[in-house]
């Protein structure tokens, strides 16, 4: 089948609909799309709250607890030990399809009734970690959010298989590690960008394979390194107790940096992209095959337009927070454990072939919760979609018009920001900061921020022990700022989820604003560097974004 542009009916801006594409859509049995891949994007984000927690009372046991869910939102929630158990049915609220309205709303209506779980996560794996949020297998946790497999963690978001770490942001298979952002097989980094297999370094930017080093860049397997410099084993020690006023960072946007921060990957697109193959077009992947248009996903193989999770699961689209043995999950939201054939529903924890369902739990052949037998299911499906084609519903997720969360109060803010007024005007919903007032008072400390960030700043925070004990491990101050602002510091360096076409900026022997001296001849020799890409760098920013080839010539 030959490409096809297509006007987005949200932005009313073109985009192509590509024979790879249409291959997926047959093999998904799922038409085309009619929004493009950002506004598709932005759909699912206004759906996922991943860090706006409150305080609220669950409607079955009464017990307090926090929650994703605004005690303001009209939703019945039940607190983790409740949702998970045997004490409810949600077979109990199934209705019978009503043709004379749309499906969508009775599928919304049906949310509005079920239960819903105060937060997201595979409950039942979780030792010791009650305050954390789209997580799996996670012991002695604190405070992290979209992160599995990891123990001793605290006061992170998107970390994988790691453990006695804190104030991370993607962190993959690492230990001891503080305050660093995109780091992989690291052991004790602290301050670092972007480096892996690297061992008690400070303040780095692109290390592979180094150890003992502070304030370097673009450095391959080196040892004892201060600012590029190489020292002894004894003068690296004397040098460091030595360093004060010097700025640590001086030397992180001197040096080129490559198009795309991943490794061990073959045929890839897109940006933050770790260990994949044929990946294109994505964002904040790891382990993913076959794969187009994914965000926040890892271990999964042939998906598109698919947003948080995965975890051994195969043909997920237009879908959120699924995973973990799925498969076959289409416009759905939290789909998770040994699953397939679901469409429309949110909320399943295993079972098969459901449809516009709501909190259900190892069943099958239901529809908007009523459970029916093989043939009455099947009949009645192809009579809904039949009708949801006419009225132009079918293949496309939930409006964001029925997300329970206000547009700020989801990761739809974090990496498409708008203000109240835009938000308001788009037609989302809003919420305005709660205020605040907290005394000062023993263990109770202020943040240097007091609320004037744009990061949702609690002006007061409570380090718990667990936390005091990691500084003092690691031998770094008690931090200043409260955990949502650190948090929004380490965003600040996370490439953002939009595309640029640019061309390499090596120029042959410096380059192209004459800021960096190249230390070797490149394969295109004095010229200019014919190699172009599609990276996360807007043309506008300041760093010297290299190919692949050039920049790694350029390691030292």
């Amino acid at each position: 089948m030959n490409s096809e542009t297509k006007n987005c009916v949200q932005c009313k801006k073109q985009f192509v609909i590509g024979p790879p594409d249409f291959s997926f859509y047959e093999k998904i049995q799922a038409p085309s799309p009619t929004q493009c891949p950002e506004c598709r994007l932005v759909r699912r984000l206004t759906w996922r709250n991943e860090r706006s927690l409150y305080r609220r009372t669950c409607d079955l046991c009464k017990k307090q607890m926090i929650s994703v869910f605004h005690p303001d939102t009209k939703l019945t929630v039940y607190c983790s030990p409740c949702w998970w158990s045997d004490k409810w049915d949600a077979l109990d609220y199934g209705v019978d399809f009503d043709p004379t309205r749309t499906f969508m709303q009775q599928v919304r209506e049906l949310l509005g009734r079920v239960p819903v779980p105060n937060l997201y996560g595979l409950y039942t794996t979780l030792v010791n970690s009650d305050y954390t949020n789209m997580v799996g297998y996670l012991k002695d946790c604190y405070m992290v959010t979209y992160a599995d497999h990891n123990e001793n963690c605290l006061n992170s978001s998107m970390i994988l298989y790691s453990k006695d770490s804190a104030d991370n942001l993607l962190l993959y298979e690492s230990e001891l590690c503080y305050e660093s952002i995109n780091c992989t097989k690291c052991y004790r980094a602290l301050y670092s960008l972007d480096c892996d297999a690297s061992t008690n370094i400070q303040y780095c930017r692109n290390l592979s394979g180094c150890s003992d080093c502070y304030g370097c860049v673009n450095l391959k397997n080196k040892k004892y390194y201060i600012f590029n410099e190489p020292y002894t084993k004894d003068d690296y020690e004397r040098k460091l107790k030595e360093i004060k006023d010097e700025d640590p960072y001086k030397l992180w946007n001197s040096f080129p940096q490559k198009f795309i921060h991943g490794v061990q990957n073959i045929d890839v697109s897109g940006d933050y992209v770790h260990n994949s193959k044929n990946v294109h077009d994505s964002y904040l992947i790891y382990r993913m095959e076959d794969s187009r248009y994914c965000t926040y996903t890892t271990g999964g193989k042939d998906c598109y337009d698919f947003t948080n999770y995965a975890e051994a699961s195969e043909l997920l689209y237009e879908t959120l927070q699924s995973g973990d043995h799925a498969a076959r999950v289409r416009w759905s939201f939290f789909v998770i454990s040994n699953v397939q054939n679901v469409d429309y529903s949110f909320f399943i924890i295993g079972g098969q072939n459901i449809f516009g369902s709501v909190g259900l739990k190892k069943k099958q052949y239901c529809i908007l919760n009523k459970q029916y037998s093989k043939g009455e299911y099947e009949a009645l499906v192809l009579r809904i979609v039949e009708y949801m084609k006419a009225g132009g519903e079918y293949g496309e997720f939930f409006s964001s018009s029925f997300s329970p969360f206000a547009y700020n109060e989801t990761t739809a803010q974090e990496h498409f920001p708008i203000s109240k007024d835009e938000a308001l005007k788009k037609g989302y919903q809003w919420r305005d900061p709660e205020s605040r007032s907290y005394a000062i008072e023993g263990d109770i400390r202020a943040c240097d921020h007091g609320g004037t960030c744009s990061h949702n700043c609690s002006t007061a925070f409570r380090p718990v022990s667990a936390e005091l004990a990691f500084y003092e491990k690691i031998g770094v101050p008690i931090p200043t700022l409260c955990p949502n602002c650190r948090h929004g510091r380490r965003l600040l360096w996370r490439n953002p989820a939009r595309f640029y076409d640019r061309r390499c900026a090596c120029a042959g022997a410096r380059s192209e604003n004459g800021l960096y001296q190249n230390t070797r001849e490149h394969f295109h020799v004095g010229g200019d560097c014919p190699n172009t890409f599609t990276t996360s760098y807007s043309p506008d920013r300041k760093e010297i974004v290299y190919c692949e080839q050039c920049y790694h010539a350029e390691i030292l």
